[in-house]
């Protein structure tokens, strides 16, 4: 059985399907629009065994098994979030260790982890400050959840993998070029390791989003010629300084608003429906041409609106557009245009003329299913490929995505055009390297102009 994992030239080209973790096959969900044969003028795009599903089917639970032991690293909202996600869908794990930059986050978690598991996590075991991580792999777990700002998610995952632990780890994967290929290479240690590694890539969990997958490769749209992928959203959250805290403090606890740790939210966020379109496509990025603007945003030094146009093999184009602002329209979705009909996010693929002729059947999903939840069922994946002894490697395919995001920044940044083979090539390392809670002159943190050199 392959797995998940991919080169730069094969990225969703080569991914063999893997095989099923629970009691109903691939297709259960379909509804009677049934995909046609090749007599009817169908044609798949490819291969069954050149997909890339991480699963051919998501059960409520995880397999039993003996106890898994698992630490967490970074125990914000996020971080807790998925840890209970974990708990709710997979049996005999138990929580023994939590890292995080500040103790405070780390109570919050353990409250939780109490209230809701009555699972305790001695205060031995339990470690402060920007090495916890270290502490944190270091102790007797099997597997690992790296929810930290994503700056620190290349030195993180390679500690994790070094120490042979199955890892699972939020999106993105880096913040700049350097990071992108720490994460690679350490990707294919893995793979030779055979360790389970999932991303928080959760739309690869969710059913509809498999089933429109599986309808897209089978040919129901024809070949993919361009698309349409949309994050446009109110204002996230920020946080003002508090007189207590050094500058260092105030910027992790306002991570997502600094581009060393979030990378942008057309990284940190955006990435999303960027992997969307990489997954259905197959297809890898060329170049890109992009614009974005600060409007309205109170803290940081990033931007609060992208529009970026892609090129990818095959003369494909993409338009992305994200933006946070307040007051503004919201939309949240993906679009692929064939050359016989759209399928779009919403579970519904039409001809070229609108008329709908496939549609997901979630009352059907609803009705054979309790867990729906896309975050909770990537975990259903995790512990199941764990228990199995079935590696899985998403990290590859979620660092070429993580790397276009990056790409469609610099551009937008700097105003110039950006070519995939250059970003990579890129000696660009963004990450502060002294990382004490210390104050600093904040005037290095400067908003980018167009037009006005390097990013």
């Amino acid at each position: 059985m392959s797995k998940n994992s991919l080169n730069r030239r094969d990225f969703l080209s080569s991914a063999a399907v893997v095989g099923a973790t629970g009691a109903l096959g691939a297709g259960t969900l379909l509804t009677s629009c049934a995909v046609g044969t090749k007599e009817q003028g169908i044609t798949p795009l490819r291969p069954r065994d050149q997909w890339n599903l991480t699963t051919e089917s998501l059960p409520d639970r995880a397999i039993p098994g003996k106890e898994l032991k698992v630490g967490l690293v970074g125990c914000g909202g996020q971080g807790t979030g998925d840890l209970m996600n974990l708990l709710s869908v997979a049996d005999d794990i138990k929580v023994v260790a939590l890292g995080d930059t500040f103790m405070d986050r780390i109570d919050g978690c353990r409250n939780r982890l109490k209230e809701r598991f009555n699972q305790e996590v001695p205060d031995e075991m339990c470690f402060v400050g920007f090495d916890a991580y270290k502490d944190v792999i270091d102790t007797d777990i099997d597997m690992v959840m790296l929810v930290t700002p994503p700056g620190f998610r290349p030195a993180q995952f390679k500690a994790a993998v070094d120490a042979g632990k199955h890892v699972f780890m939020e999106k993105p994967l880096g913040v700049d070029p350097v990071g992108i290929s720490a994460i690679r290479l350490a990707a294919r240690q893995a793979d030779s390791q055979g360790l389970c590694v999932i991303n928080g890539t959760q739309r690869h969990h969710k059913r509809s989003y498999m089933e429109g997958y599986r309808m897209v490769q089978e040919g129901m749209i024809g070949d993919i010629v361009s698309g349409n992928i949309y994050w446009n959203q109110t204002k996230l959250w920020h946080r003002e300084k508090e007189p207590a805290w050094t500058d260092m403090e105030w910027m992790v606890r306002d991570w997502v608003n600094w581009c060393w740790l979030s990378g942008d939210h057309i990284t940190e966020q955006h990435i999303h429906n960027i992997d969307v379109f990489h997954w259905f496509s197959h297809l890898m990025p060329v170049s890109c041409v992009g614009f974005g603007a600060r409007h309205r945003r109170p803290t940081g030094d990033q931007f609060d609106m992208f529009s970026i146009d892609y090129e990818y093999e095959n003369g494909v184009h993409l338009h992305s557009m994200c933006r946070q602002i307040d007051g503004t329209a919201t939309n949240v979705s993906e679009r692929i245009q064939g050359t016989k009909g759209v399928w779009t996010s919403n579970g519904v693929i039409t001809d070229l003329k609108g008329n709908e002729i496939w549609k997901y059947d979630s009352e059907k999903e609803t009705a054979e299913y309790q867990v729906i939840n896309e975050f909770a069922l990537q975990f259903v994946n995790w512990v199941t490929r764990i228990r199995n002894n079935d590696p899985i490697n998403q990290a590859e395919e979620t660092a070429i995505s993580s790397l276009a995001a990056i790409m469609g920044r610099i551009s937008a940044y700097t105003g110039e055009k950006v070519t995939f083979e250059s970003v990579q090539a890129m000696d660009m390392d963004i990450v502060l390297k002294d990382l004490s809670l210390r104050n600093m002159d904040m005037r290095q943190f400067e908003i980018p102009v167009p037009g006005r050199g390097p990013a």
